[in-house]
C-alpha cells in the first residue's frame, strides 16, 4: 500500500507542477487589471481623462484571460504533463480544446440543449458563450480535464511512427488523430454528467460556507501545512480560480474564484456594502508580511552575538521577499528542518488570523505580499474591503509569532539561523555563495554535481520558488552542495529533489537547462 500512496502522491506533484505553468502567469495579470481599474475608477480620474481611456483599454485587453482560463490551463498542463514533443502538444490541445467547444455545441443544438437567455445572458443556466460556442459552462476545469487527457494520450502514441504513406500522420499529429473521438465522447458526456457536478461543486461552496470560521481554519491551516510537499497549490487553487471560491454575476457575465470575484469588485465597487464572502478565502497573506516578520525577528534577537550579522544576512533578503511579494519558502525553509513544531505553529496560527478576519468581516484581497495589498485595496472604498481591520490584526500577528518562537527557540534550543553548534557547514554555504554569485557559470557546475552529475538528472522543472528535479540515484544527491549554490533547503521525495531558490529560480532553471544543453 505504501507504493501504491507514493505513486498516488508522485502523480499529484506532478499535476502540481503542471498547473503551475499557467498559474505562474496569473500574478501578473491580476496586477495589471488591478492598475486598469485604479486608472478607470472615475472619483480618481476622471472619465474623459487619457489616463482612463488607457486604463480601460489595458481592462478590455487582459479581461478575456481571465474569461478564457480553461483555454489557458488546458495548453499549460498539457504542456507542462508532455514528457517530449512539448511544442507539439501544446498546439494539439489549443486545437484540441476548440473541437471540443465546437463538438459540445453541436450535440447541445441538435438535443435542443441550448438554453434560453435570462436577461439576454446565459448566467444560471448551466451553460456559457466562449469563442462564439454555447457550451456547457465547466470552467477552468474543461482546461484541467483537456489537458490531463491530453498529455496521457500523447506520452503513450507521439513516439509511434506509421509506416508508408501513412508516415506524416505520425508522432506528436497522431496525439490529435487519438484525441478526437475522445474530444467527441467528451463533448456528449459531460453534456449529461457536468450538470451533476455542477451540483457537487455548489454542494461543496455551501459547506465552506456554511462551515462559517471552522471551514476558514481548515482551508488556511492545510493552504499552509502542505507547502513542503508541494500540495498546497490543490488547496488554494480551487478557491481562487473556480467556481468553489464563489461565483458572482456582473454585468450579466459569470466571474468564478476569489480572484476574478475582487477585481469584478475593483471595476464596480458598488456591487454590495460589504465585499462578497469569497473573499474570506483570501487572506493568507497576513503571514507573509507580518507573521513571518516576528519570526524572524525573533530569530535574530536569539542568534548567538558572534552570529548576528550571518543571521541579518541570511534572514533579511528572505523577509524582504516574503513581504513584498508574499514569496515565503526563502524564509520559511531557514526553519522547517529545524523545527517541524515550528512549522505546525506556523500554519496553525495562519490559519487563525485568517479565522479572525472572517469574525470581523474583514475582506480585502490579501492573498499575497505587500505589493499587491497595496494595489488591490486602497483604490477601494475602505468600507468594502475593511483593510486598516486587517492591518490592525497583522500587528497582533507579529506580536504573537514573536512571542511563540522566541520563547521556543530558547526554550528548545532550537539550532534556528545563527544558532548552529557547526560553525562551517552554515558559513560556508552562504561564504561560498557569495564568492560566486559574480559567477553564474561557477554555481550552475555546482548544482550538477550536488544533484549527482549529468548522467543522473533525468528532468528538470520549477514552480514558484522550487527547482523540481527527477533524478536516477537519490544516494548522489549532495545537500550541502546545493545549499552552497544559494538554496535554503532541499527536500527529498523518492526520486524527486526539490531545491529552494525563491524567486530566483527562473534564472537558476534557465542556466541549469543550458548547462545540459551544452555539455
Amino acid at each position: 500500500m505504501s507504493a501504491i500512496r507514493q505513486r498516488i502522491l508522485e502523480n499529484m506533484q506532478k499535476f502540481s507542477r503542471a498547473m503551475i505553468g499557467a498559474v505562474l502567469f496569473l500574478p501578473v495579470i491580476g496586477l495589471i487589471l488591478a492598475l486598469s481599474s485604479v486608472l478607470t475608477n472615475p472619483t480618481l480620474i476622471s472619465e474623459t481623462s487619457f489616463l482612463h481611456q488607457s486604463g480601460q483599454l489595458l481592462g478590455d485587453t487582459f479581461w478575456p484571460l481571465f474569461g478564457n482560463l480553461g483555454l489557458l490551463f488546458c495548453v499549460g498542463i498539457s504542456y507542462g504533463l508532455a514528457k517530449d514533443k512539448k511544442t507539439e502538444v501544446a498546439l494539439v490541445s489549443v486545437m484540441c480544446f476548440i473541437m471540443f467547444l465546437g463538438a459540445n455545441h453541436s450535440w447541445l443544438e441538435h438535443i435542443h440543449g441550448i438554453a434560453e437567455k435570462i436577461n439576454g445572458e446565459y448566467y444560471g443556466t448551466g451553460q456559457t458563450q466562449l469563442l462564439g460556442f454555447v457550451v456547457v459552462d465547466m470552467g477552468v476545469f474543461l482546461g484541467i480535464i483537456l489537458g490531463c487527457t491530453i498529455a496521457w494520450v500523447h506520452n503513450k502514441v507521439s513516439n509511434i511512427e506509421l509506416p508508408g504513406a501513412l508516415s506524416m500522420y505520425g508522432g506528436a499529429k497522431l496525439t490529435l488523430v487519438a484525441m478526437t473521438p475522445v474530444v467527441i465522447f467528451y463533448a456528449i458526456a459531460f453534456t449529461w454528467i457536468w450538470p451533476f457536478m455542477t451540483h457537487g461543486i455548489g454542494a461543496l461552496t455551501g459547506f465552506m460556507k456554511n462551515a462559517g470560521v471552522a471551514g476558514v481554519f481548515v482551508y488556511g491551516f492545510f493552504e499552509k501545512f502542505l507547502i513542503p510537499t508541494g500540495l498546497h497549490h490543490f488547496v488554494w487553487s480551487p478557491f481562487q480560480l473556480t467556481q468553489i471560491g464563489g461565483t458572482l454575476n456582473v454585468d450579466g457575465q459569470v466571474v468564478s474564484g476569489t480572484q476574478a470575484i475582487f477585481l469584478a469588485y475593483m471595476r464596480h465597487p458598488d456591487l454590495t456594502p460589504v465585499m462578497n464572502d469569497a473573499l474570506r478565502f483570501s487572506q493568507q497573506g497576513m503571514t507573509t508580511i507580518f507573521g513571518l516578520a516576528g519570526a524572524s525577528l525573533a530569530f535574530y534577537h536569539t542568534a548567538k552575538p558572534e552570529k548576528k550579522m550571518m543571521a541579518k544576512a541570511i534572514l533579511l533578503p528572505a523577509i524582504i521577499t516574503s513581504m513584498l511579494t508574499g514569496i515565503t519558502e526563502p524564509i520559511e525553509f531557514t526553519f522547517l528542518f529545524v523545527s517541524p513544531l515550528l512549522w505546525v505553529i506556523h500554519a496553525t496560527l495562519t490559519a487563525a488570523s485568517q479565522a479572525i478576519c472572517d469574525i470581523f468581516t474583514v475582506r480585502p484581497w490579501g492573498a499575497s505580499g505587500l505589493i499587491e495589498f497595496l494595489i488591490y485595496n486602497l483604490p477601494l472604498p475602505v468600507s468594502l474591503t475593511r483593510w486598516p481591520g486587517y492591518v490592525l490584526i497583522g500587528i497582533g500577528q507579529f506580536a504573537v509569532y514573536y512571542v511563540i518562537f522566541r520563547t521556543l527557540v530558547v526554550k528548545l534550543n532550537l539550532k534556528t539561523p545563527g544558532r548552529e553548534d557547526d560553525d562551517n557547514v552554515k558559513l560556508y554555504s552562504k561564504a561560498d555563495y557569495r564568492k560566486k554569485v559574480g559567477n553564474p557559470q561557477s554555481v550552475t557546475d555546482e548544482i550538477i554535481n550536488g544533484l549527482g552529475g549529468k548522467e543522473n538528472i533525468i528532468s528538470v522543472d520549477n514552480c514558484f520558488t522550487r527547482l523540481r528535479v527527477v533524478i536516477k540515484n537519490m544516494d548522489l544527491v549532495d545537500d550541502l552542495i546545493l545549499k552552497s549554490t544559494g538554496a535554503n533547503g532541499v527536500v527529498r521525495n523518492r526520486n524527486e529533489v526539490q531545491v529552494i531558490y525563491g524567486v530566483k529560480v527562473g534564472q537558476v532553471r534557465s542556466r541549469v537547462d543550458s548547462w545540459l544543453a551544452e555539455n
